[in-house]
């Protein structure tokens, strides 16, 4: 599977979608639009190893709802992603297997490079 998770709002997003030139074999999908499935999620938790690693720390609502200050665990993570997109950490892009999640140049230069080693 080749797939995009983003936000056609973020303007982080859409930059490293233009960095990562994409072959068109690619499915993009605006997690705003469409909503993240429990089989998605399913599917990008056994490529990450945990809810956790898809779960952004940085969104708003996690500041709003002061959920730093609660222990959470695996299935709080997995039912705020699947309650709203913010707390994804984005882009989240699977390439054959490998998942990259977020937006550090690390992940985004490791992403580009075995999305285009063929």
């Amino acid at each position: 599977m080749k797939k995009v998770y983003y936000l056609k709002t973020c303007s982080t997003c859409i930059r490293i979608l233009k960095d990562l030139d994409l072959p068109s074999e690619f499915i993009l999908q605006d997690i705003k639009k469409e909503d993240i499935t429990v089989t998605q999620l399913e599917q990008m938790k056994e490529l990450s190893g945990s809810y956790e690693s898809l779960f952004s720390k940085r969104s708003k609502l996690y500041k709003e709802m002061d959920l730093k200050n609660q222990q959470l665990e695996e299935r709080d993570y997995k039912h705020y992603i699947l309650d709203h997109y913010t707390f994804l950490s984005r882009p989240v892009i699977i390439n054959d297997g490998q998942i990259f999640i977020g937006n550090s140049k690390k992940t985004v230069e490791a992403a580009k490079t075995a999305i285009h080693s063929k």
